[in-house]
């Protein structure tokens, strides 16, 4: 196979499909990391199994319920990823990347059957409301002139506990 893949330093969301082109036997053996010619494999994030294994979901709804890859993209290549029998490796880029980049050169026994886009909605940035903005959640309007001095009835109180406190404790330590 002579393609090469190019993979973005920072890329995600993309789905690289391959049929590995071996017995059943030989799977064992198999190294996904040199078929592929990666200098970086996450063998963690890598897949590779036995389309058999996916009995009554078949490989698309794999691809679209477990990847995330939307309908309309599989739909043109559905009959072609679910008669494809024995193993595949489904290579998220996230197996790649490794925030470096790599430019891969996959090589028999792999297949490049296709690559997906998993569907990501857009990322939005609201702004956030003025009072949570503020730091001022609960309020409804602008600080009284008691706020802003500091609220003096609650330091009063907050001293009034802390020496009724120690008096309580002197007391019990010296009975």
């Amino acid at each position: 196979m002579s393609e090469r893949i190019t993979i973005q330093p920072h890329e995600t969301g993309t789905v690289r499909v391959f049929r590995i082109d071996l017995p059943p036997t030989g799977i064992s053996g198999f190294d996904p990391a040199a078929a592929l010619g990666a200098g970086h494999l996450d063998a963690a994030e890598a897949e590779v199994f036995d389309v058999a294994d996916l009995a009554g979901l078949g490989l698309s709804g794999y691809l679209s319920e477990g990847m995330g890859i939307p309908e309309q993209e599989l739909a043109p290549m559905r009959a072609r990823l679910d008669a494809i029998t024995g193993h595949v490796l489904v290579l998220p880029s996230r197996a790649v990347a490794g925030g470096t980049g790599q430019t891969l050169a996959p090589r028999a026994p792999l297949i490049h059957v296709g690559t997906f886009h998993e569907d990501r909605p857009p990322v939005s940035f609201d702004p956030l409301p003025d009072a949570a903005a503020r730091g001022n959640a609960g309020a409804t309007g602008p600080p009284s002139s008691e706020d802003r001095r500091g609220g003096g009835r609650g330091m009063f109180l907050l001293i009034g506990a802390a020496l009724l406190a120690m008096a309580l404790f002197i007391l019990g330590v010296l009975e």
